[in-house]
């Protein structure tokens, strides 16, 4: 009986991870306009590590010291000047894996989600969405994690229907992640210093792509949730390139930057 439900399991799970990628191929070769072109675009020159990361939000490793360094300078929902706290962003590649580092000065540190797949994004919350091609096609891997370490990862397929995206929350890829803060978490009280996200994400989690060499160029997109009251849901938003029409979100494909994959 075990047996037959495992097998069971097996061809459920199959069986989703086809459909889901017919429904993204669809989406893909449907599109027909907001294209991202090449060149006009900022880009991102993403260095090679030259040894191991670890995911423990200390930025200690030597091959950090030649990340490029981003600031989040595109504010949304911020209505007063104390909510547009600073941000800081650096990216690295090896042939196995893609490393992030998220750096926050934050006065209040929040977060409430404890759920997996919950809402971590209405929290101090890193974000970062990935397309591994040059382009904006209408879709894209997602990963959201809170202060916490509690994760949001998903596939979207942008404005599939009627024009609503379609989160599918079932991807589940592994990766690590890693946080450090300097101060007190949901204390609204006293006055906190900031915090850091260090993500590892191993290449071989967007599935369907091949991964990249030097020279390449992937489409992304980095974003900050940033709350500072325990009891009120409002956050201000930021992100690394500008996204324009904040009504449809940060989400729309054809308003990411590009990352370059250099050598050492």
């Amino acid at each position: 009986m075990m047996k037959r439900k495992t097998i069971k399991h097996l061809n459920l799970k199959a069986s989703f991870l086809i459909v889901v990628y017919l429904v993204i191929g669809i989406a893909l070769y449907s599109q027909n306009e907001k294209q991202l072109v090449i060149g006009e675009q900022p880009v991102y020159k993403i260095s090679r590590a030259s040894g191991p990361i670890t995911a423990d939000g200390k930025m200690d490793e030597a091959s950090w010291k030649n990340a490029e360094i981003q600031s989040f300078n595109y504010f949304f929902r911020a209505d007063k000047t104390v909510e547009k706290q600073n941000s800081k962003f650096r990216m690295l590649w090896d042939d196995e894996n893609l490393y992030l580092f998220y750096e926050f000065e934050d006065s209040s540190l929040t977060a409430r989600e404890t759920v997996y797949d919950g809402r971590p994004y209405l929290d101090d919350c890193a974000e970062f969405f990935c397309l591994p091609v040059p382009d904006s096609l209408y879709m894209h891997f997602g990963f959201e994690v809170n202060i916490t370490k509690v994760k949001y990862d998903y596939i979207v397929l942008w404005e599939f229907y009627n024009n609503r995206s379609v989160f599918i929350p079932d991807y589940n890829p592994e990766y690590q992640v890693g946080v450090t803060y300097n101060g007190t978490i949901n204390n609204d009280k006293d006055i906190d210093k900031g915090w850091t996200m260090e993500f590892v994400i191993p290449l071989k989690v967007f599935r369907g792509f091949p991964r990249p060499r030097i020279g390449a160029k992937w489409a992304f997109q980095a974003v900050r949730q940033d709350r500072n009251l325990v009891d009120d849901k409002f956050r201000s938003t930021s992100t690394l390139f500008p996204t324009y029409d904040v009504k449809k979100d940060v989400h729309p494909p054809y308003r990411f930057g590009l990352m370059e994959f250099a050598g050492n």
